[in-house]
């Protein structure tokens, strides 16, 4: 008797993603059964190149935590197993033979890591913990979910967790500009999560944030992580890394004065 084929759905949420959206569902939509893409109210083409490639499109707003709108695509998937994109990155025929191979595997795990690969400002970083950068976006329906409690959580699994070997290509700042437009997303999200926290506005407090995690980070990801093999990419990123914790922790300072 012939094993059944495996229907694979790929899930996403968009907001504002027409520079990035083509060339992602381009290296998907011929060989997946179904895309789900949950769509926070974008005002450019991305709706539009969504349904181009036959996506199932669900509009509705944008929250904070994004993550909420991942877990809502992740619902309205149909397929056995659900692949778990963001818009930025890129699925290349080694990746895509894997994960078919996988999924057709009768012995597969219920959930496994991909290792991306990160881009920066015109390169791939290879250390700095860029790559491998091992997050779980692959896994049968119904065993994976976001809690959807921080904007830095990981898909939770319940089952068994294995890890695939070719990299998902992750464009996700091709310009200094790009950098720092997404970084005001996060800093502001970590000073909501300082605010809800009630976090101090004591010197100890003030020093922790403003020095000690920032320095912590950079040696981190620039010595421990290896970041100074990219040179002085691995540098930038390391330095930009840090300075997240200052960023937010100002901003939480003056939006709770």
């Amino acid at each position: 008797m012939a094993a059944k084929k495996m229907k694979m759905s790929v899930a996403m949420a968009t907001f504002n993603e027409e520079k990035n959206l083509d060339a992602c569902l381009g290296t998907v939509s011929a060989w997946v059964d179904e895309t789900v893409i949950v769509d926070g109210g974008s005002k450019d083409r991305t709706v539009a190149i969504a349904r181009k490639y036959g996506a199932t499109v669900i509009e509705t707003d944008n929250p904070p935590i994004f993550h909420i709108n991942k877990q809502k695509a992740l619902d309205a998937c149909h397929g056995d197993w659900i692949l778990q994109l963001d818009a930025d990155e890129v699925v290349d025929g080694a990746l895509r033979d894997e994960i078919l191979a996988v999924i057709h595997n009768p012995d597969a795990k219920d959930a496994y890591y991909l290792p991306r690969k990160n881009f920066f400002i015109g390169h791939w970083l290879s250390k700095g913990g860029q790559y491998p950068d091992y997050l779980i976006r692959l896994f049968r329906n119904g065993k994976g979910k976001f809690p959807n409690r921080s904007v830095h959580e990981q898909i939770a699994v319940s089952g068994s967790v294995g890890y695939l070997t070719k990299p998902l290509l992750h464009y996700t700042n091709r310009t200094f500009a790009d950098y720092w437009r997404k970084a005001g997303t996060y800093t502001t999200l970590t000073s909501d999560e300082l605010l809800a926290c009630h976090t101090g506005k004591d010197p100890l407090t003030f020093v922790r944030f403003m020095v000690l995690k920032p320095l912590w980070t950079f040696l981190r990801l620039y010595i421990r992580h290896k970041g100074f093999v990219d040179g002085m990419w691995g540098f930038l990123f390391a330095l930009f890394s840090g300075l997240h914790y200052p960023i937010a922790y100002w901003k939480y300072l003056t939006r709770a004065a």
